[in-house]
């Protein structure tokens, strides 16, 4: 039988190893000031837009919020560019 001494091992325990955790967490941050800021503004643009606007068609007029007067070709717009991209590449695709 020898006289050493076990040794001990040579990383520490797994406890130890790790690593404080941070309160302050700048990833989480940079996304929820930007995000709320967005809101703020998105809130107000609604609540300063809520006149009523006059809308002629060619066969009749209404009379709407002016949030819509300005959102619906907005949204009108975008899904005629996705749709008009979409079928640019798809033409391309095809030469």
């Amino acid at each position: 039988m020898s006289d050493t001494a076990p040794t001990e091992p040579s990383q520490p325990p797994a406890e130890q190893q790790r690593k404080p955790r941070r309160s302050f967490q700048p990833g989480l941050w940079t996304r929820l000031v930007p995000l709320g800021v967005v809101s703020v503004y998105l809130i107000l643009f609604i609540a300063f837009n809520t006149r009523m606007a006059k809308v002629d068609f060619v066969f009749s007029s209404t009379r709407v919020s002016t949030i819509f007067v300005i959102l619906l070709p907005l949204g009108i717009g975008i899904v005629l560019g996705v749709l008009l991209s979409q079928l640019y590449r798809h033409g391309k695709r095809r030469r």
